[in-house]
């Protein structure tokens, strides 16, 4: 595989990583917001789970298809990863 073609792999699944945190801090706050709505407005009816568990399948599938078999998080990955790490402590 050319250097090119590697370069162009890494940035593509960079960009899924960020696109799927981007979208997992997403879910976390907005449904932080609506547990303390529906818990303000009606707290005996709650219907947040309801947004909670189907963006959640969204987010399941997200983070299957970016960490999950195929996915470039091989040992060369987490060898890399961890020289990163060493080297900014």
């Amino acid at each position: 595989m050319s250097d090119d073609a590697k370069l162009k792999e890494a940035k593509e699944h960079v960009g899924k990583l960020k696109h799927f945190y981007q979208h997992l801090i997403s879910y976390a706050v907005v449904n932080v917001v609506l547990i303390i709505i529906n818990l303000v407005t009606s707290p005996t009816q709650l219907w947040f789970y309801w947004v909670t568990i189907f963006w959640g399948i969204g987010i399941a599938v997200q983070a299957f298809k970016t960490f999950g078999p195929g996915a470039k998080l091989n040992k060369n990955w987490e060898d890399k990863k961890v020289k990163e790490y060493m080297d900014k402590n």
